[in-house]
C-alpha cells in the first residue's frame, strides 16, 4: 500500500444515509460536492444512493457532469454557476441535471439554452432567507416568479424546487433559524400567488435534518452528516459513523539529546533525550500547517502531538521512550473506535470545523475504499 492514504468506508456512508432517512419522511439529497467532501465524489455518490438517497447535490456544473460521465443517472442538482459557463450549462441541461436559479439574468440564460436544445430545463428557484449569500432577495422574488411562470408556460422550464439555506442550523435555538423558517414560508406563499408551485420544497441541511423536523418539507439536503461527522457536535454523533481514516507510516526514527530544536524555526525543543518519529505527510497533503505543536496523532495505539512546525511533506512527533520503528502505522484521524484522533479532535485544536479537515486532504493522498464497490 502507499505510505499515505485516506481509507474511506463506503458502508459507513450508506449507513449514515440510512440513519438520516430514519429522521425524516422527506426525500433525501446527499451532497457530494468538493469531491464528496474529500472522500471521492463518485464512490461517495454510489454509496449514498445505495443507502437510500434519492438525489445528489453538487455546487459546480463540472461536478454534475462528472457524475453523469461515471454513469450515475440519479437526479442531480447543481447550484453554483456563472454566466461565463454557457457551454457547461448547455451540457448539464442536455444531461438532465437540475440547476439552481437566483436571478432573472440566470433564468434568461437557462431559458435560452433550453430553447436552443428543444428541451425543458428543470430549475430550483433559490430565495435568500437570511444567509445573504446566493439566492434571490425578497424584493426581487416576485419578478423572478413572474418570469419563471411565463417561461414555464412556453415549456422552456419546469420549477422542480424552491429552496433556501440556513445560516445557523448547527446552533439549535439560534433566533435566525426561526426567522429563516418564517421567511421561507412567506416566499412559498408568494410563489403560490404567482402560480409557481414546486414539486420539492427544501431548506434543511444536515443539522436541521437531525434537529428541526419542521424544516424538512419535501426534501432534505444532507452534506457533512453523510460522511459520518456530526453537524452539531455538542449534541453527540446521532449514530453517525465517520467514513474517512487518514493514515500513513513512520518514515524514520532517531534518538536526539535534550535541547534539540525540531523542524523549521525550532518551534519545538526537546526537554530531554528522546525519540523523534518522522511522519511523511504535510501541508501539501492537507495537514494544516497550523497544527504544529497541536495536531493529535496515534502511533502504535498511543496518542501524541505534532512536534514543531508542519512542513510541506512531513512533520515530526516526539514519542519519548516509546518503542517506535520505521514502518509503524500513524493515524492522523479516523472514526475514533480504536482510540485514534477524530476529525473533530483536529478541528477542536485548530479552532475550525471538521468539514475543513476532511475536505482539505489533497489529491496527492490516494483514496482506498472498503465496505462496497467504489
Amino acid at each position: 500500500m502507499p505510505h499515505t492514504e485516506a481509507v474511506v468506508d463506503l458502508a459507513a456512508i450508506a449507513a449514515n444515509v440510512a440513519t438520516l432517512r430514519s429522521h425524516t419522511a422527506a426525500e433525501l439529497m446527499a451532497v457530494v460536492k468538493a469531491d464528496g467532501y474529500g472522500h471521492g465524489m463518485v464512490p461517495a455518490a454510489r454509496a449514498a444512493l445505495a443507502g437510500g438517497a434519492g438525489w445528489l447535490g453538487v455546487a459546480m456544473l463540472d461536478e454534475a457532469l462528472a457524475l453523469r460521465a461515471a454513469g450515475i443517472d440519479a437526479p442531480v442538482l447543481a447550484w453554483l454557476w456563472t454566466p461565463r459557463e454557457a457551454e457547461a450549462l448547455r451540457a448539464v441541461l442536455a444531461a438532465g441535471v437540475d440547476v439552481s436559479v437566483s436571478s432573472g439574468e440566470a433564468l434568461d440564460l437557462v431559458v435560452a439554452t433550453a430553447t436552443e436544445l428543444g428541451s425543458t430545463a428543470r430549475v430550483h428557484l433559490k430565495i435568500d432567507t437570511g444567509l445573504s449569500r446566493n439566492g434571490c432577495t425578497a424584493a426581487d422574488w416576485p419578478a423572478l416568479l413572474e418570469a419563471t411562470a411565463k417561461a414555464a408556460a412556453t415549456g422552456a422550464v419546469e420549477t422542480t424546487g424552491v429552496w433556501s439555506h440556513f445560516a445557523s442550523a448547527d446552533s439549535p435555538g439560534d433566533p435566525s433559524v426561526a426567522g429563516q423558517l418564517e421567511a421561507y414560508g412567506t416566499a412559498l406563499a408568494v410563489a403560490r400567488e404567482h402560480g409557481v408551485v414546486p414539486r420539492l420544497r427544501h431548506l434543511a441541511n444536515s443539522a436541521a435534518t437531525l434537529t428541526l423536523p419542521q424544516s424538512h418539507f419535501d426534501l432534505v439536503r444532507a452534506g457533512i452528516a453523510v460522511y459520518g461527522l456530526s453537524p452539531v457536535p455538542g449534541r453527540g454523533n446521532f449514530g453517525l459513523v465517520p467514513a474517512m481514516t487518514l493514515r500513513t507510516s513512520v518514515a524514520g526514527v532517531k534518538r536526539v539529546p535534550a535541547g534539540a530544536g525540531v523542524s523549521y524555526g525550532h518551534a519545538y525543543v526537546t526537554e530531554r533525550e528522546t525519540t523523534l518519529a518522522l511522519v511523511p505527510v504535510g501541508y501539501a497533503d492537507g495537514v494544516p500547517r497550523a497544527a504544529g505543536n497541536t495536531g493529535p496523532v496515534a502511533i502504535g495505539g498511543s496518542r501524541y502531538t505534532v512536534s514543531g512546525r508542519v512542513c510541506m511533506d512531513q512533520f515530526v512527533v516526539d514519542v519519548g521512550d516509546a518503542e517506535v520503528s520505521a514502518g509503524d502505522e500513524v493515524v492522523l484521524f479516523g472514526p475514533g473506535f480504536g482510540g485514534e484522533p477524530t476529525a473533530q479532535d483536529w478541528a477542536d485544536v485548530l479552532d475550525t470545523i471538521h468539514y475543513e479537515i476532511v475536505t482539505r486532504v489533497g489529491p496527492r493522498v490516494p483514496r482506498s475504499y472498503t465496505g462496497g464497490a467504489a
